[in-house]
């Protein structure tokens, strides 16, 4: 059966209510293949998803409906398992946002692992993440607009051995006289497919949910990336608890604009929908990075009716500066948000320029993309990342001296690190040593976010365990020095971070971009008046800011998150700050 909400969901006592019927009743579907399955049976020829190709309402779309999207999932995963692909064998895919990159997914999981990768890391990188999950198959974007796709394929080919097949997907406007010679080991993945059987799997194989789904790196914002491990059974959960918390229907249309290789754009962002009988449109290849996708969005909402909207803070943030000119976007119902906290002040314009109420949830790669969601109607404070997902549960803990973990649970309402189990949590990296350091002797995951359980049941973001600023052992969320520079008028994005200190260890300092929209004496606006600004309205002494610089551009991770690393980077080599309490670039 395609998954449908049971009923609205508006309390803690609904989530337990769902939890009173036993998992394996609520959601008999053992994995994403059967998902497609299920849905092609309950939807047919209803479209699946639609691609833009360009941000002109009206202009000619693509569309897939979900009984073609699931013939051509059969065709992938046939021709995967004709090239040799079996259920422990991964797929690479460097692809940007198209219509293909479903059929890799859910096609390369019906098969064997997928393993999406970010077009965007470094070559070494791609090189370290394919030769880990041991691809011998890479699906990658023929073409060298924007990233250079192509030029990075060849360079991969080389330097990876192990890479036995390059399966080219075209351009959706490219002519097949103008594709040119592929070269040895490169075969066209449109044409391959094109012979295969589309109405069952050819291997025969049945996928269990503790079969391997994905690999999905992991670590870009806090260090090193790692491949984090997705069973079927964890991804089959995430689309269910989504679908039950957001009431999601085959009525909805969404606008899923994150990339492909990040958890938020495959699982709560397509799967769920995809599981539901939602419209899922792909805004051109380059989805939210696409100026004229932003510039147009109000206008195509209105167009395709869309009625869930869903974006990281910063999207919604540059969207905010979009005029609706008179667009209609009453068919909006549901307004989320997640990746990163969303400053207040954001919230505030949105409701008052649109009538839009932004929902905040939070999800993590270890945790198959949600973890928590406020569902629609539910009135919430900002930070309220809403209600835990059912069947899940979580414990608040107080940090030792060193950062980590202590058994000392918090009450309700007091903040410390949020630990988790859920069946959405996964079984671990591909590196286990990696796997020991992010579970507790216990068996419960190290989240590494901050936060406390309210009076409703809702769990509350405080921060990053890592992003806390100790000031001579004071414990600082650069998040209430971020919500007050957030306020000034002229500031676009800021982030707090702590400068290395040799006598308080870390005092904190803080980066802004200025609204392009601010006043016209932005240009005379200095990093003293904001550092005043900033010291005048945070109110915890320690916390007060002994730096406030302001960048061209913010460091941005390719779904919009800030970098904290890199601003932990730039303050560590352009910060000194001496026992005279000087703060020196």
């Amino acid at each position: 059966m395609a998954f449908s909400p049971a009923f609205p969901v508006r309390s803690l006592d609904d989530v337990r209510r769902l939890e009173s019927t036993p998992l394996e009743d609520s959601m008999n579907t053992k994995s994403t293949y059967e998902i497609f399955v299920h849905s092609a049976e309950a939807f047919g020829d209803k479209t699946a998803l639609r691609f833009l190709k360009t941000a002109e309402p009206g202009d000619e779309s693509i569309t897939w409906s979900y009984n073609e999207l699931l013939k051509r999932i059969h065709k992938t995963a046939n021709m995967l398992h004709g090239l040799g692909v079996g259920p422990q064998d991964a797929v690479s895919i460097l692809l940007p946002g198209c219509l293909e990159y479903h059929l890799a997914l859910w096609g390369g999981e019906a098969a064997g692992i997928v393993n999406p990768l970010n077009p965007l890391l470094s070559e070494d990188s791609l090189v370290e993440l394919i030769e880990a999950s041991n691809s011998r198959v890479l699906i990658a974007y023929g073409d060298n607009s924007d990233t250079g796709y192509w030029e990075k394929t060849l360079s991969l080919m080389a330097k990876v051995p192990s890479l036995k097949t390059i399966l080219r997907v075209a351009p959706h406007d490219e002519k097949p006289e103008n594709s040119g010679a592929l070269p040895e080991g490169v075969l066209d993945f449109n044409q391959v497919i094109e012979s295969q059987a589309d109405d069952h799997l050819v291997s025969g194989r049945q996928i269990e949910p503790d079969d391997i789904a994905a690999y999905f790196h992991t670590g870009g914002t806090t260090g090193s990336p790692k491949l984090a491990i997705h069973t079927h059974g964890n991804q089959v959960f995430t689309a269910w608890a989504s679908v039950q918390l957001q009431g999601i229907t085959q009525q909805d249309i969404t606008i899923n604009g994150y990339p492909l290789f990040h958890v938020a754009g495959v699982l709560p962002g397509s799967l769920a929908s995809l599981s539901a009988g939602v419209e899922v449109i792909v805004p051109t290849i380059n989805l939210m990075r696409n100026r004229e996708i932003i510039r147009n969005y109000w206008k195509l909402v209105e167009y395709h009716g869309v009625t869930v909207i869903s974006a990281v803070p910063t999207a919604l943030g540059a969207l905010a500066a979009v005029p609706l000119d008179g667009a209609d976007i009453s068919s909006v119902t549901f307004c989320r948000t997640g990746a990163a906290p969303v400053p207040a002040e954001l919230v505030e314009r949105y409701q008052a320029l649109y009538g839009l109420k932004v929902q905040e949830s939070w999800g993590m790669t270890e945790m198959a993309g949600i973890s928590s969601i406020t569902p629609p109607g539910v009135a919430s404070p900002v930070g309220c990342i809403g209600f835990p997902v059912p069947f899940s549960r979580y414990k608040i803990v107080a940090l030792d001296a060193s950062g980590e973990p202590s058994e000392r649970e918090l009450p309700q309402g007091k903040a410390g690190l949020i630990l988790a189990k859920s069946p959405n949590v996964f079984p671990g990296y591909v590196n286990q040593q990696a796997t020991q350091a992010v579970f507790t002797a216990d068996g419960w995951l190290n989240t590494g976010d901050l936060g406390f359980v309210d009076e409703y049941g809702r769990l509350n973001l405080s921060g990053r365990a890592k992003d806390v600023i100790i000031r001579s052992g004071h414990n600082i969320d650069p998040k209430m020095i971020e919500e007050v520079l957030a306020a000034h008028p002229d500031v676009e994005l800021c982030a707090a971070v702590g400068a290395p200190d040799d006598y308080a260890g870390e005092v904190p300092v803080a980066f802004v971009t200025l609204s392009k929209q601010g006043k016209a004496r932005q240009e005379d606006l200095t990093e003293a008046e904001l550092l005043a600004f900033a010291i005048e309205h945070v109110h915890e002494s320690p916390a007060k800011p002994k730096l406030v610089t302001v960048l061209e551009v913010m460091p941005l991770t390719n779904v919009g998150k800030i970098y904290k690393p890199e601003l932990r980077r730039l303050a560590a080599k352009h910060c000194r700050y001496n026992s005279s309490s000087s703060l020196k670039n």
